[in-house]
């Protein structure tokens, strides 16, 4: 058996009839892919799952059929909670900073995930999954839901086809395993339409005029520092408010950052009014410093994709010179390590 947690995560959900199925506080296709995976999952065993996220789900999300199924309000009446992507209270500070974190831990939970890198674990998860050699938080629900026998209808596998893709860039960073060619082949066995699933993607992904002229601003904006591999492009707090809803601005951006010759690592910068700092951080096939970037600063993440928030008062300047510098000396040890193979 590949995950020996495998028989008691089965005895935890059979004595269950209300599931939480829970995203962190920034929701991706890895996240929202697994949770609808899971609803399908557990809807077929005779569970009732109910997805939820302190966040709106991100437009560019939305070409996942359910995703207005996730709500912002946690029941209070539940029997287990299932974390998926995310294995650190960092990503769940909205409900650490409310009273429904006594609810979660009243209750036996669950986390799945593939993170490498965790700070601030969460302490009152009954059973920890977290397996770095999958490419995402989907592989390791289809693996798991494979050793369990649990039913994995097409919808289900579809969200978790969008899940792999979404951390794996399309399958074009080595994330990707020869595990997961073959799961993306049984899964086109089973009858998921790639090439669909891309189509909506790609759909959703349009961008209003306003955005399309904003996008333009962040590229004007964009700073190339360690001889131009890594690319940045900070976000005020004002614009933030304005543009978020309509579009994320680091999806925006990043992947025109990183198709930037020379460009290994794109970081998006977020500055609050109340000095709080966040960087998503995504990185190039070859350049998997993510995680270990963002883990420099109490974040996390996987090497291809990772974020931090700084909250100790210290100037934006200060923790964007820190992480620029860090980046550099990242790339700089893994190009050291790629010689001498």
């Amino acid at each position: 058996m590949t995950y020996p947690e495998a028989t008691k995560i089965k005895e935890l959900v059979d004595a269950a009839t209300k599931i939480i199925i829970i995203q962190a506080d920034n929701p991706d296709a890895d996240s929202l892919g697994s949770a609808l995976a899971l609803e399908h999952i557990l809807g077929d065993l005779g569970k009732e799952p109910l997805l939820y996220s302190a966040v709106d789900m991100p437009g560019y999300l939305r070409y996942m059929s359910g995703w207005d199924r996730v709500s912002k309000d946690l029941p209070p009446k539940f029997d287990l909670s299932i974390i998926v992507d995310a294995s650190t209270m960092t990503l769940l500070e909205r409900i650490k900073d409310s009273a429904e974190a006594g609810w979660l831990a009243s209750k036996p939970c669950i986390v799945l995930d593939h993170h490498k890198v965790v700070d601030n674990p969460i302490t009152f998860a009954s059973l920890i999954i977290n397996d770095p050699k999958r490419a995402s938080a989907g592989e390791l629900i289809y693996v798991l839901s494979q050793e369990l026998n649990w039913p994995m209808s097409k919808s289900a596998q579809e969200f978790l086809m969008n899940s792999i893709l979404g951390d794996t860039q399309g399958l074009s960073n080595d994330l990707a395993s020869a595990t997961t060619y073959r799961i993306m082949a049984d899964m086109v066995e089973a009858g998921v339409d790639r090439p669909m699933l891309e189509e909506l993607r790609r759909s959703y992904s349009k961008m209003p005029p306003e955005i399309y002229s904003y996008k333009a601003t962040l590229i004007q904006r964009t700073e190339f520092s360690s001889n131009g591999e890594v690319a940045s492009v900070t976000v005020p707090q004002a614009e933030i408010k304005r543009y978020s809803p309509l579009y994320n601005p680091g999806p925006l951006i990043q992947g025109d950052m990183l198709q930037t010759s020379s460009v290994r690592v794109a970081i998006v910068f977020k500055s609050y009014d109340d000095g709080k700092i966040t960087a998503a951080i995504r990185c190039n096939s070859g350049a998997g410093i993510a995680a270990e970037l963002a883990g420099h600063f109490g974040g996390g993440g996987h090497p291809y994709a990772g974020g931090f928030k700084v909250t100790d008062g210290r100037a934006f300047s200060e923790v964007k010179s820190e992480c620029l510098q860090r980046a550099g000396e990242l790339l700089n040890q893994v190009a050291v390590g790629s010689d001498e193979r």
